[in-house]
């Protein structure tokens, strides 16, 4: 396995509460509301050729989940967008990964923190495909989850906040320890939700299924995907899927900031192949985030 490089110890800078610093310096006190109480919010972007792929709809999509938590951010969309490519252009990026992030800072510490400063950074990275090559060739494994995606009256569910990702990772975890990529995560009800980080498209009788996002993050790059399907001609339908749905999937694939487009080989016990319609849409995908 290669040697990690710690996120804490790297050269660059990183976008802290308005103003660029030292990489190494982007620290918050132990005592952060948002690294007790989940008092924060972030966005993954991708970058291709100095291009952030649908830069606004991430920022609106940042100051949203903000408001859904409570608070508000002190930097308007525009000087957000701003600051993102002012950190790409720092650190000499041109294809990578950017990482948004707010939080409540330190001033009150207990479940009430009406007083807290709300921090945001921005930090960008150079970053692969979310799978090896080989994988997403294959067609990547997926275990079937014990954790539920929430119901919309238990968490704020619409939000892309960090809370909501602890049992994505407790899920992940045990999906690798068990020798597979990912895992299928269902909904409250026992409808299919989603993956850890991406969202879920069946392919039957030649149309495109897809979970209704009531309860999960309607992805930007979901909604990016069906509309070059319905470009394509291809038909989708947005509902709710069952274990009898997966069953009759010819084709199964997962979207993305991270995962982009990846086909999926292997849920539980049944197999799949990346066929005509995961191919295309891949395809598609890589020349939609490369144009001008």
């Amino acid at each position: 396995m290669a040697e990690l490089i710690p996120f804490d110890d790297r050269d660059g800078t990183i976008w802290f509460d308005g103003r660029l610093i030292d990489w190494r310096d982007a620290r918050l006190h132990v005592l952060s509301h948002g690294l007790h109480y989940a008092s924060s919010v972030f966005e993954g972007e991708r970058c291709y050729g100095g291009r952030i792929f649908h830069a606004r709809e991430h920022g609106e999509r940042l100051l949203r989940s903000a408001n859904i938590m409570g608070f508000d951010l002190p930097y308007s969309l525009e000087t957000l967008e701003a600051a993102r490519y002012e950190v790409l252009r720092a650190n000499g990026i041109v294809d990578g990964y950017v990482r948004p992030v707010a939080w409540r800072g330190s001033e009150m510490m207990g479940v009430s923190a009406q007083q807290n400063t709300i921090h945001v950074a921005i930090a960008a990275w150079e970053w692969p495909s979310y799978f090896s090559e080989e994988a997403r060739m294959r067609g990547i494994r997926l275990a079937i989850s014990e954790w539920r995606r929430p119901a919309p009256d238990t968490a704020p569910v619409h939000a892309k906040a960090a809370g909501l990702y602890m049992i994505c990772t407790l899920a992940k975890h045990k999906a690798e320890r068990e020798g597979y990529d990912d895992a299928l995560m269902y909904d409250y009800r026992g409808f299919l939700a989603e993956a850890t980080g991406a969202n879920l498209f069946l392919v039957i009788d030649d149309k495109i299924h897809t979970p209704t996002p009531d309860c999960f993050l309607d992805g930007i790059t979901r909604r990016s995907v069906i509309a070059l399907a319905r470009r394509q001609g291809i038909e989708v339908v947005e509902r709710h899927l069952t274990d009898d749905d997966l069953g009759r999937a010819t084709e199964v694939f997962i979207t993305g900031t991270a995962a982009e487009v990846t086909p999926v080989g292997q849920i539980g016990d049944l197999h799949f192949q990346p066929g005509r319609i995961c191919r295309t849409l891949m395809q598609d995908f890589s020349a939609e985030v490369r144009s001008s």
